[in-house]
């Protein structure tokens, strides 16, 4: 039998891809924040799912060890999405990549000056490419956590990074001066892996497609 393996990672976009995969008949078998399992059985014989870190959904699935895969924008565009077929945004995780800084950085006569800035980010790739794009030079400080740091104590002028409610922006005083883009997550496939298992692929593709039109209409 035809085997599916689909690539997930713990969290926040775990959480909101369930639903969608239960409207398409699909569930875990165990709770993977509860298991220690890195690959888990789901209710379909011909379907597993492998968790791993999200910045890795890319990789598994471009490289085949995974058929299909979630993950958010952000990360595919860091990973540069080479090799992936993205049939469907899930609509899920949805957020924003945004420019903070700190309150009271004059951050429109840097713009002005076409001036370098020393920028703090996860998102190097993304950053480079925009910043490149207004005319600025970014020296660019890869960071992988607590990226509202920089600001405060000197390391960077401004950081490229998520942005959901705001709320953590304005606990440490920072606010966001410029939207790069819209974030969401969508679903990945291996194009070889759809060529030869298209018969168990496109149905479930097609269940995935149908459950987000229906939260859509809800």
């Amino acid at each position: 039998m035809t085997t599916l393996t689909f690539a997930l990672s713990k969290g926040r976009i775990f959480d909101e891809t369930l639903p969608l995969l239960a409207a398409a008949g699909l569930h875990p078998a165990e709770d993977p924040e509860q298991s220690r399992k890195l690959i888990i059985g789901t209710n379909m014989a011909h379907v597993s799912m492998l968790i791993v870190r999200a910045s890795d959904v890319p990789t598994y699935v471009q490289y085949g060890a995974a058929d299909l895969g979630v993950a958010g924008r952000d990360v595919l565009l860091e990973h540069g999405g080479e090799g992936l077929y993205q049939p469907l945004d899930l609509e899920i995780g949805q957020c924003r990549m945004a420019v903070a800084t700190r309150r009271g950085f004059d951050w429109a006569g840097s713009v002005q000056r076409g001036g370098r800035l020393r920028v703090a980010t996860k998102y190097v790739r993304t950053a480079r490419e925009h910043f490149s794009a207004k005319g600025m030079h970014a020296d660019l400080i890869k960071l992988y956590g607590s990226m509202e740091l920089a600001p405060l104590t000197g390391l960077a002028d401004v950081i490229v990074d998520l942005v959901s409610s705001g709320n953590t922006l304005k606990a440490n005083d920072l606010v966001a001066v410029e939207d790069i883009m819209p974030i969401s997550s969508r679903l990945i496939v291996n194009p070889a892996a759809l060529k030869l298992k298209r018969d168990r692929m496109q149905p479930l593709i097609a269940a995935l497609a149908r459950a987000v039109r229906e939260r859509r209409a809800a």
